[in-house]
C-alpha cells in the first residue's frame, strides 16, 4: 500500500482496467473523468469511486491527486500529458504518447524539466516471463542475438461493419494497427534484447477502405452490428495489417507482422528470439510459459514460478507456480513499479518503467514505418 493517489482520465475500455489495477497495486483512486460530466458520474458509480470529475481542469486542481492516468483517445494525449506535468502532478499515459514525434519530443523535455515521474503504459513488459527473457539475454545464456520474429494479431476489426475511433486518422493518427498494437511488440522486444531498432522496411495494407460508422458511440472490442438507419459508410485511410522488417543497432534482424483482422485471434502477441546458444519463444495467450530451445540438450518449457525465475522476474510474479497471472496483473505490476519508483525517488535517475523517452522513440519508429510504406524502401531511425 502506498500513500500516493491517482485520478484516471478516460472511461472507455482501458480506463476501468487502470482503476482496477491501481486498486490491486495499493494506490487509492480519487475519481475518474469521462468525456461528459454524466459519463464521469456513471463511471464513478459503476466503479465505486468517490468522484466523477466534471472537467479536466477539476482533475488538475484536485489537491488530493498525486498522479494522473491518461486513457483518452490518442489525439488528446499530448495536451493532457503536458498539462498534468505543468500542474505539478506525475503522469502515466496510454500509448501512443502523442500524434507526432515533435509533440512527443516536447513531452520528453517537459517531463525532464518538471522533475516528475512520466511513464507510458507499455504493460506487456510486465509479464514475469518477459522480464525473464530479458534477464536471460543480459546474462549471456542466449548468446549473440541473431534475429527476432513475431506478430501481434487481433480480430475485432475483421468486418467492414466493425468501427471505432481508432480507425480514423484524425482521431488516432495516420498509423493504426502498428501504432495501436505493433508498438507494444516493438517496445517489448527492444526491452528484452536491450537494443534499439535502427531501420525499418514496411509493407502495410488497408483491407477495408470503407467501414460503417455508428452515428452514436462505439466502444473498443464492441460486438454491435450496424443497420442502415444507424450507420454511415465512411472512407478509411489507416492500415488493418502489415509487415515490418527490422534491423537492430547490434546488427540483428527482425520481422513483425501486425493485424487487427485475423479471425480467432483475440489478443495474441508472439515472439521468437534466436541467439547463438538458445532461442526463446513466448505467446501472450499462454503468458505463463517460456519455451527455451537448444541445439545440444533438451528443450525446456519454463513455467512461471517465482522460485525458478531471475530476481527481476520474480519481483513481478506475486503467485506461486501453477497459479496463473495474466493481462490485469501486467498493469498491476507496471503501476507497482511506477509508484514504487516515485516513493523511492528512483524515477529521477534509474526508472524501471517505460519512460516518455521510450514513448518518443516508438513514435519515431512509427513515422519511419509510415515513410517506408509510402516510399517502399528502408528508412533509418535516429538512435540517440
Amino acid at each position: 500500500m502506498t500513500s500516493l493517489t491517482a485520478a484516471v482520465v478516460g472511461t472507455g475500455f482501458i480506463g476501468p482496467v487502470h482503476v482496477e489495477a491501481l486498486r490491486r497495486a495499493g494506490v487509492r483512486v480519487t475519481g475518474i473523468l469521462g468525456s461528459t460530466a454524466n459519463k464521469s458520474q456513471a463511471a464513478a458509480n459503476a466503479l465505486q469511486l468517490p468522484k466523477g470529475y466534471e472537467s479536466f481542469e477539476d482533475v488538475l486542481a484536485d489537491k488530493e491527486v498525486d498522479a494522473v492516468h491518461i486513457t483518452t483517445p490518442n489525439r488528446f494525449h499530448f495536451e493532457q500529458a503536458k498539462a498534468v506535468l505543468k500542474s505539478g502532478k506525475h503522469v502515466l499515459c496510454e500509448k501512443p504518447l502523442a500524434m507526432t514525434s515533435s509533440e512527443s519530443a516536447e513531452l520528453v523535455e517537459v517531463a525532464r524539466n518538471s522533475g516528475l515521474a512520466a511513464a507510458v503504459a507499455y504493460n506487456i513488459r510486465f509479464y514475469p516471463l518477459c522480464h525473464e527473457a530479458a534477464a536471460r539475454v543480459r546474462s549471456g545464456s542466449v548468446g549473440k542475438l541473431f534475429h527476432i520474429v513475431g506478430s501481434y494479431t487481433q480480430d475485432w476489426l475483421l468486418y467492414p461493419t466493425d468501427y471505432n475511433w481508432r480507425v480514423s486518422s484524425t482521431e488516432g493518427g495516420k498509423l493504426r494497427a502498428i501504432a495501436d498494437i505493433g508498438t507494444h511488440w516493438l517496445d517489448l522486444v527492444q526491452f528484452i534484447v536491450g537494443e534499439k531498432v535502427k531501420s525499418v522496411c514496411a509493407d502495410l495494407s488497408t483491407l477495408h477502405t470503407q467501414r460503417y460508422r455508428n452515428r452514436g458511440s462505439s466502444e473498443t472490442f464492441s460486438q454491435a452490428r450496424p443497420t442502415q438507419d444507424t450507420h454511415d459508410l465512411v472512407p478509411i485511410d489507416t492500415e488493418d495489417c502489415g509487415c515490418v522488417m527490422l534491423r537492430f543497432v547490434n546488427g540483428a534482424q527482425g520481422v513483425l507482422w501486425v493485424s487487427q483482422c485475423t479471425a480467432g485471434k483475440k489478443n495474441a502477441l508472439h515472439f521468437e528470439l534466436s541467439g547463438s546458444e538458445q532461442s526463446l519463444i513466448w505467446d501472450s495467450q499462454r503468458p505463463n510459459e517460456l519455451q527455451i530451445g537448444r541445439r545440444v540438450g533438451a528443450n525446456e518449457n519454463l513455467i512461471r514460478d517465482p522460485a525458478l525465475l531471475s530476481d527481476s522476474a520474480a519481483r513481478i510474479a506475486n503467485y506461486p507456480g501453477g497459479h496463473n497471472e495474466g493481462f490485469p496483473d501486467s498493469f498491476k505490476q507496471l503501476f507497482r513499479t511506477f509508484y514504487g519508483s516515485i516513493e523511492s525517488g528512483e524515477y529521477r535517475s534509474n526508472p524501471k518503467y517505460p519512460t516518455f523517452a521510450d514513448g518518443h522513440y516508438e513514435i519515431l519508429l512509427c513515422e519511419a514505418i509510415l515513410k517506408s510504406n509510402e516510399s517502399k524502401r528502408w528508412v533509418s531511425v535516429e538512435v540517440s
